[in-house]
């Protein structure tokens, strides 16, 4: 990594999805939530962003690439803790240049071992809220949520006529 280079992060998913707002583990793709707002941090910010979900049904594990975030969804019987601490093992001394983002205490642990940076994933859901609310330009906005523009670029693509007032 270059001395201007934005750091990179490993994310324990499931550890971070209750930490943002309208975001549930309750939900049947609260992954792809999650992945929708960290790509939108990913290219504002710059970063390249590694997010790691335990637990995968047979035949949906791997890694998938969405943008500047690569989704890794590991299978069950395994755990996404223990895909980072080999993620960790394979960078080497690189893993000085990583952010971990992580509430788990034997991750952060370990990360710090391996001269990570950490994150707790309580202070990054506040970055990442932060990071997403200036790049909308409403206090409010999610990733999920369509915008005045969004719609617009919306109705073009489709061919559709709005109901704007003239």
């Amino acid at each position: 990594m270059g001395y201007n280079t934005p750091m990179p992060y490993l994310i324990d998913g499931h550890n971070l999805i209750p930490k943002l707002p309208g975001l549930s583990l309750r939900a049947v793709d609260d992954e792809l939530q999650l992945i929708d707002w960290l790509k939108n941090f990913a290219r504002s910010e710059r970063r390249q962003v590694e997010v790691f979900f335990d637990g995968a049904p047979p035949g949906f594990s791997g890694s998938r690439r969405y943008g500047r975030v690569t989704a890794h969804f590991i299978r069950q019987g395994r755990t996404a803790d223990e895909a980072i601490r080999l993620r960790l093992r394979q960078l080497g001394k690189a893993a000085r240049n990583w952010t971990v983002v992580s509430s788990d205490h034997q991750v952060q642990a370990e990360a710090r071992a391996a001269a990570a940076q950490v994150l707790s994933s309580e202070e990054f859901a506040g970055q990442l809220s932060r990071s997403v609310q200036v790049e909308r330009g409403s206090p409010q906005g999610s990733p999920g949520e369509l915008g005045p523009q969004d719609l617009r670029e919306w109705l073009d693509l489709f061919g559709e006529e709005s109901d704007r007032d003239n």
